[in-house]
């Protein structure tokens, strides 16, 4: 094969046919679900950067191989894993899980790399002459064997400085980055090794090698000869038909309608180069709808979504809008003599094909005369799939042409121009002549629609592995590192909304231990009368966590014991009392609940029942003062004999430690059996006197409970979680709500974080609380007004109706086990997508993560990774 690179420098290419290219990579931006207005801007970004172009470019998009080992260094990323043996477990079995050991198949997994080349005009009569002895000089060397033709160091420079302009030129604020040499020569590797263990691109975007230096004022290259060493079958061969003589006689005296049929048939490429043979069929694309949507032409973004990799390569030519007008007029006028023809021979009028072209030149002359800036684009458009055998590469090729046909755009795959197509998809090379037949003519804002840069990202780039991307049809894992949120100036708050059973609970915890498992702490609030939390921690976090039952009292969480700082548990054991006996801090009975409060704060063992005795001494004098401490220590006398106030006043029980490294990481606090009063009484005095004892018992309770997550989510320097499932019940109460807020609103500058799981977005608490959570997730949503309203907290048209159609029955379908968490979900860099949540295969997580009552271990057993089909499905 003749290879077309001849130098590297930088991003700049030169070619031994003498053009020289220079080549960016570019970044996917939005994704299929983005907003009507946001789609817009980025249709104007890219119409300006298309209009910014000089008059020719190409633009491919690559499919770049993912490794099992590369995807779980991701997840290691920042985590000593040496140190965090737990996390290490979990990195193990999702390595497994990615190489198909669990499976017994490999696994394929791509991630879409876009990248911009464009071809550099000659300077001048010097330049073009060096292009022209360049291209000679080519193809002599590639006759006799010959290094590539030397570049002058003045050459260097100029194409340096023209890249550099041509990079400020291009409008419509797209982030382009210069290509690596490394990376230029990997786009050829990957095109020769579609299907194979090709590089890996991760490697070469870290590589310095492969590029050109100056040597004594001229330019010497590395030698790139092994690029060229393969060789390209037109048709293939398949391997079992390569060997016998037998079958080769018997093809030879078959007939010629036969042979012909047979040759018809093997439209594949077949690739043999050091990396294996790989089978590829490359699919130009011929027509197209004459008319679309903004939002369904995006068909290059919607490649995505096949169930296999599909490289594509789209040559442009640019054409301005005066020579656009100008041909316009040309085909009208032609048109009118077609017409008078017609008319003239006959009587049943004209075709309709004439009316239609008439009217698409006239729309077409007039919004190229809208402004001077427009170009057209004329189009070549190749996808190329691939194969392990040329069997699977005809009918990926055929499942392409037909998903592509229901959307009205036919490709074709040329009998005898495989080699042609091919060598457009490589860099650096000259767009073979016969290619032009298969021009698509655009305007510059009609062709930004194609979905060329939109992009399918969701997630962070480092962090946990929480599941499989569903808007990609091969797999594609979502990472979270939520924890590092507050680092890059995000908040580490989020939320999920959702159905019963829509698995809100499993992906909170799943959240919840992979903190805990990478460093971090959780503090979570159990509410559930199965104590869910509790089980879980003891099994996923077992002797690393610590149970505190609010109600039952197994441990105590007396601030005088709890906090190691005196002055901090001062402050909140008086905040206590002051709820609890709604008494004022500024009052009499307030002044002498301080005094009380000291006194118990400085004794030789510091706990709340020393409250009551310093209350017992001052009530045993005489004066207002001692009638005043005797009726504080009856009112707080009763609510101290209460089994709910239990794990405040008992001095027996041992104190929570949130001191020790270990055994606190993991934290739950249960308080099913407490009882809040409704929020309406926090600012009604009347009705809060009138409230059971049981509920004042537990709004002091919680106030303690709020006191503890927060202050230890405050001081401690490790990232600490409070997973708060169920919010409702926290946020109806003036205490929890507060706690919430808290968090939400100042957590980010303390490296702290609260995860809430929710019904209704409502219930996440405040408008403005729940506009700050940085990460938003929506599971099933049944019905229409609550799915309606998740949808606008995600920042997605509330009225869409097929988005609502997706949340309300396409989201973790009822009765359909395989599709049980997955979620619609927004991340801090406002990207939105389509997930599965995916349970590490890892016992002590799988043992109690989740909660489907009747068929807790056939759910268990589910983790796996889901099938190209449910992957890949459209919303």
């Amino acid at each position: 094969m003749k290879l077309a690179i001849r130098h590297i420098v930088d991003n700049i290419v030169w070619t031994n046919t003498g053009t020289v290219w220079a080549i960016w990579s570019l970044k996917t931006q939005g994704s299929r679900y983005m907003a009507e207005r946001t789609r817009e801007e980025l249709q104007h970004r890219i119409t300006a950067m298309v209009r910014s172009l000089p008059g020719a470019a190409r633009l491919y998009g690559l499919c770049a191989r993912t490794d099992p080992g590369e995807v779980v260094a991701q997840t290691l990323a920042g985590i000593n894993h040496r140190r965090r043996p737990y996390w290490a477990e979990v990195a193990d079995a999702q390595l497994r899980l990615l190489a198909g050991q669990e499976l017994d198949a490999p696994v394929e997994m791509h991630r879409r790399t876009l990248w911009l080349a464009v071809p550099l005009e000659a300077g001048g009569a010097r330049a073009e002459l060096s292009a022209a002895l360049a291209s000679a000089w080519g193809e002599l060397s590639a006759m006799l064997g010959l290094p590539p033709a030397p570049v002058p160091a003045h050459e260097v420079a100029e194409y340096q400085q023209h890249a550099r302009q041509l990079l400020g030129e291009l409008g419509g604020g797209l982030e382009l980055a210069p290509a690596r040499p490394a990376e230029i020569v990997w786009m050829h590797q990957h095109a020769l090794a579609r299907g194979l263990d090709e590089p890996l691109l991760a490697e070469s975007e870290r590589s310095t090698l492969r590029g050109s230096r100056l040597v004594s004022g001229v330019l010497r290259a590395p030698s790139h000869a092994d690029l060229g060493q393969v060789r390209l079958l037109e048709g293939g061969q398949d391997q079992d038909e390569a060997a016998p003589v037998k079958k080769a006689l018997r093809a030879r005296i078959r007939g010629s309608r036969k042979r012909s049929g047979a040759a018809v048939g093997r439209r594949w490429l077949q690739v043999d180069s050091e990396a294996g043979t790989s089978y590829q069929a490359q699919l130009a694309l011929a027509e197209m709808p004459r008319k679309f949507t903004a939002a369904g032409a995006d068909f290059l973004a919607a490649l995505d979504r096949m169930p296999f990799g599909v490289d594509w390569v789209v040559d442009l030519k640019l054409v301005p809008t005066e020579k656009v007008i100008d041909e316009v007029t040309k085909k009208k006028r032609d048109l009118v003599d077609q017409a008078d023809q017609y008319s003239a021979q006959r009587a049943t009028g004209l075709p309709e094909d004439i009316h239609d072209a008439a009217e698409d030149l006239g729309d077409l002359g007039a919004r190229a005369s809208r402004t001077s800036v427009e170009v057209e684009v004329q189009s070549v458009t190749v996808m190329t799939v691939w194969g392990a055998t040329p069997a699977e590469c005809d009918r990926r090729a055929g499942a392409l042409q037909a998903r592509m046909k229901g959307g009205n755009y036919r490709l074709v795959r040329p009998v005898g121009g495989q080699e042609e197509l091919f060598t457009l998809t490589l860099p650096g090379t000259a767009t073979p002549p016969a290619t032009r037949q298969y021009v698509q003519h655009h305007l510059g804002e009609d062709w930004a629609m194609h979905g060329a840069i939109t992009g399918h990202a969701f997630g962070d780039p480092t962090g946990a592995m929480v599941g499989f991307s569903q808007d990609v049809g091969t797999i594609t894992p979502t990472l979270l590192d939520i924890a590092n949120a507050p680092r890059a100036n995000a908040s580490a708050s989020f939320g999920i909304a959702g159905d019963l059973g829509g698995g809100k609970s499993v992906l909170l915890k799943l959240i919840a231990s992979a903190i805990v498992d990478r460093g971090g702490r959780a503090i979570a609030i159990d509410r559930t009368k199965r104590r869910e939390w509790a089980t879980f921690a003891s099994s996923a976090a077992a002797g690393r966590c610590q149970i505190v039952d609010a109600a039952k009292a197994e441990r105590s969480i007396d601030p005088l014991r709890v906090f190691t700082d005196p002055e901090v548990g001062t402050r909140y054991a008086l905040s206590y009392l002051t709820v609890q006996l709604g008494v004022g801090p500024m009052t009499e009975h307030g002044a002498l609940l301080k005094a009380a409060v000291k006194q118990a704060a400085a004794a030789a063992t510091p706990c709340m029942a020393e409250v009551l005795i310093a209350l017992e001494q001052v009530a045993a004098g005489e004066g207002p003062r001692a009638l005043r401490a005797a009726s504080l220590l009856e009112w707080l006398q009763v609510a101290a004999d209460e089994p709910l106030a239990a794990s405040v006043f008992d001095p027996e029980l041992p104190p929570l430690d949130l001191s020790s490294d270990v055994a606190s990481d993991f934290v739950v606090i249960t308080t099913s059996g407490l009882t809040l009063p409704p929020r309406e009484a926090v600012t009604n005095p009347e009705l809060m006197r009138n409230q059971p004892l049981e509920a004042l018992i537990g709004r002091a309770v919680l106030y303690l409970i709020a006191a503890v997550a927060r202050e230890s989510a405050f001081t401690d320097p490790r990232f600490t979680l409070l997973p708060l499932d169920e919010a409702y019940w926290l946020t109806s109460s003036a205490e929890g709500q507060a706690l919430v807020d808290e968090v939400v609103f100042d957590g980010r500058k303390h490296g702290a974080g609260v995860g809430l799981g929710c019904h209704d977005v409502r219930e996440l608490g405040t408008s403005t609380g729940r506009g700050l959570l940085a990460y938003r997730f929506l599971s099933r949503t049944a019905d229409p007004e609550l799915a309606a309203r998740g949808l606008e907290w995600l920042g997605l048209p509330a009225d869409d109706e097929e988005l609502l159609r997706m949340v309300t029955t396409n989201l973790s379908p009822f009765g359909k086990a395989e599709r049980a968490g997955e979620f619609l979900a927004r991340d801090p860099r406002m990207q939105i997508g389509r997930f599965k949540a995916l349970v590490p295969n890892v016992d002590r997580l799988l043992d109690a993560i989740f909660t489907t009552p009747e068929d807790n271990d056939a759910v268990a057993a589910s983790p796996a990774l889901p099938t190209p089909t449910t992957a890949g499905s459209t919303r």
